[in-house]
């Protein structure tokens, strides 16, 4: 079965109101980081005609599934795969379903680093034995203010971290990304300050909620949403799920993070789900569930993405204006 066959049927207009999906990419331009214009140009070395090469789905056997998000509406596998912000493969919703069909996540290798006891490099297959792979259906938010639902499959941080072996410095954890523009054409563009990189502290890290992902919908992690390894994060912004993950570091202090760099006024280092604290240019007091009809209305967010059960008492104290 082909990965994916056709593009996306959702127009980004009719998803995120257009005023802020344009908005974030001139806020990019503002910033400083322009030549998007140019990318198009430098997709030259991943021929249209390759295209047609796409990987096969791979189901995966073996997992668990748990009570997470048991009840909720997943959203479909067709929405899930080619409504994608990955800007290291396009800054357009359908950029990375196109141009990471070629794109080889194996064989894959992640470098542990920093505050450990014994800093290293692991390959992805020796990753798998560290816990058992579990189902976990989580709502996804995007800052721009639409959301989705979708059943991820993977094996919960802080099993690695505990196999990490961290040390009493380990304060943080960051995640950088693979920055490699031959396989990754939105990396030839300097949009961002490449490789892209993420950050939790530690107590983040190591919530049960936090999880590493290798599949979504029982198979294979696709490529535009982040193959092999990456980081999901269900009551943060998407934007905090590090994709391709080649390193993971242990800092005792807290890393300037790719969106933070970009626009610190924008994006914080938390990015806590948080309806009473709008983005500067629009709310964040709603959003709009990929999925449903264009005529739909928009729901409430609701604080940590619903999950403050289970999270808030990781900021207990915290202004979270000041720490967004």
């Amino acid at each position: 079965m082909m990965l994916i066959g056709k593009q996306s049927d959702i127009t980004p207009s009719e998803i995120t109101p257009q005023s802020v999906y344009q908005d974030r990419r001139k806020f990019i331009k503002a910033a400083g980081f322009g030549l998007l214009a140019t990318a198009a140009a430098g997709y030259g070395l991943l021929p249209r005609h390759a295209w047609a090469a796409a990987e096969q789905r791979k189901k995966i056997t073996g997992y668990t599934k748990t009570a997470y998000g048991a009840d909720e509406k997943l959203t479909p596998y067709d929405d899930v795969t080619t409504y994608n912000n990955y800007y290291e493969f396009g800054t357009s919703k359908s950029d990375p379903a196109e141009h990471s069909k070629l794109f080889k996540p194996t064989p894959w290798s992640v470098a542990i680093e920093g505050e450990v006891k014994n800093p290293r490099t692991v390959n992805l297959e020796d990753i798998l034995k560290i816990a058992p792979l579990e189902e976990r259906i989580y709502r996804m938010r995007c800052v721009e203010g639409w959301s989705m639902v979708i059943p991820w499959v993977g094996l919960p941080l802080t099993q690695l971290v505990k196999w990490a072996e961290p040390t009493a410095n380990a304060k943080f954890v960051e995640f950088v990304t693979l920055d490699d523009s031959l396989r990754m054409p939105g990396a030839r563009v300097p949009i961002l300050d490449w490789p892209y990189t993420e950050g939790l502290r530690m107590d983040e890290a190591m919530n049960p909620l936090t999880i590493l992902a290798v599949g979504l919908y029982g198979e294979v992690l696709p490529n535009q949403n982040g193959a092999p390894l990456r980081l999901v994060v269900p009551w943060k912004y998407g934007f905090k799920g590090a994709k391709a993950i080649v390193k993971i570091r242990f800092r005792e202090t807290m890393p300037q993070t790719t969106w933070v760099k970009a626009g610190p006024r924008e994006y914080g280092f938390y990015a806590n789900v948080n309806p009473t604290v709008d983005h500067p240019r629009w709310t964040q007091a709603s959003e709009r569930r990929i999925g449903g009809s264009v005529f739909s209305p928009r729901i409430k967010t609701q604080m940590f993405n619903g999950y403050a059960e289970q999270v808030a008492h990781l900021y207990s104290g915290m202004d979270l204006r000041k720490n967004f």
